[in-house]
């Protein structure tokens, strides 16, 4: 019943910007934890950001820090992906993923249970 809604996705010019949004619905617990992941045509499933809500702190991997914002709104329970600067090579279908913990820190690319169906980014001209 536990549910994860992503959106945003699109088609983008390099160079571009897009917002990607998590909105997860049916539970009640305030400690868990937002990666996003993506995977891209013959590639792996890469983890690329995640965010804790009971510590607040953010994780990158290093080929999207600078370029990738997480970012998290409590009241609606919805976590966004602010991506700027995209680049042909971020083209993939990216997922959100939750999972509850009571760690301060979250890490990139660990497990996670809960998942999203994911949504389509293309950066091509």
């Amino acid at each position: 019943q536990l549910q994860l809604v992503e959106s945003g996705g699109g088609l983008v010019q390099p160079g571009g910007s897009l917002r990607l949004s998590c909105t997860a619905s049916g539970f009640t617990s305030d400690y868990y934890a937002i990666g996003w992941f993506r995977q891209a045509p013959g590639k792996e499933r890469e983890g690329v950001s995640c965010i804790s809500k009971h510590g607040g702190s953010t994780n990158y991997a290093d080929s999207v820090k600078g370029r990738f914002t997480i970012s998290r709104d409590n009241a609606k329970n919805t976590v966004y992906l602010q991506i700027d600067s995209l680049k042909p090579e971020d083209t993939a279908i990216y997922y959100c993923a939750m999972k509850f913990t009571g760690l301060t820190r979250c890490v990139v690319g660990e497990e996670y249970h809960y998942w999203g169906q994911g949504t389509q980014v293309t950066v091509s001209s």
